[in-house]
């Protein structure tokens, strides 16, 4: 199982310094990768999602500028928010920089009023995540320049460069059936989120079955957790995640739940004693 950490973007733990040192201690603890999340805009009356975080693209070129090795994912990137062509354009542009690294975890979101701030029709959002995957693959992996008829977007012979340096994997994250169907027909892997380990069984063979055609491609199961290394004891956060990699969960991303970043960095070097004999298995 690989390995990853969100780092400090959001919340009373969250600060310039406090990425950059996160990042950098992933990378020389050994984590996979580090990851962000999206919000934009939150309700005042909901105390969650938390309101306070640094947009997640600048915050993961940020580290990115701290670090060499280790990965940078999104998780998870609301693909409505964002103009599909800007998105590629900045997207491919921090995966140039970095040298290869940006994992794409993208979805549909969840959060009608956020939609609302920003003018995008919420019940459209599935149809707009499918056009921007789409189209996000025309602009890297196609030749340039770049045609695209989709139901909402149409681009004509437009050079939108740089591509990235690698082939950026795109996680489609989600439980619901038509967010399993997006990963399966879409994406190359799945990132579920806060999700039961009696449930994920089910959730992964769903999966598995969506893709029997595709059954020779390369498809990454990963799961978020909200997981304390410093008050659970290490027996416990094993059988966590023996529970999930024996549902199938080949990458385990742990956000840490400490509110200052001396705590939270003890935190992620907790989880790594822990739970990094996992990536020699």
């Amino acid at each position: 199982m690989r390995l990853g950490v969100h780092l400090p973007q959001y919340g009373h733990a969250s600060g310039p310094e406090e990425i950059r040192r996160a990042a950098v201690q992933a990378e020389e603890l050994g984590y996979s990768d580090v990851w962000v999340y999206d919000h934009l805009a939150v309700p005042a009356a909901q105390s969650y999602p938390v309101a306070f975080s640094y947009e997640p693209l600048v915050a993961l070129t940020w580290a990115a500028a701290y670090t060499s090795t280790v990965g940078l994912g999104t998780s998870i990137l609301v693909l409505p928010y964002r103009h599909p062509v800007a998105m590629a354009k900045t997207i491919a542009s921090i995966d140039r920089l970095s040298g290869g690294r940006v994992i794409l975890g993208a979805g549909a979101g969840w959060l009608r009023e956020e939609f609302d701030a920003l003018g995008v029709p919420f019940d459209r959002r599935g149809a707009l995540t499918d056009e921007a995957i789409d189209f996000l693959r025309a602009c890297w992996e196609g030749a340039q320049p770049v045609s695209f008829d989709g139901p909402s977007l149409h681009v004509a012979q437009m050079k939108i460069v740089p591509q990235p340096a690698h082939r950026i994997p795109i996680w489609v994250g989600g439980t619901s059936p038509a967010a399993l169907r997006r990963a399966a027909n879409r994406g190359d892997g799945w990132q579920g989120a806060f999700v039961d380990a009696s449930e994920v069984q089910g959730l992964v063979a769903s999966l598995r079955e969506m893709r029997a055609d595709h059954s020779k491609d390369q498809f990454t199961l990963s799961m978020r957790v909200e997981w304390d290394g410093l008050d659970v004891p290490t027996d416990e956060l094993r059988r966590r995640s023996d529970q999930l990699a024996q549902a199938g969960i080949e990458h385990l991303m742990v956000a840490p739940s400490q509110r200052d970043i001396d705590s939270w960095c003890r935190s992620v070097e907790a989880l790594w004693s822990a739970l990094s004999p996992l990536t020699a298995a």
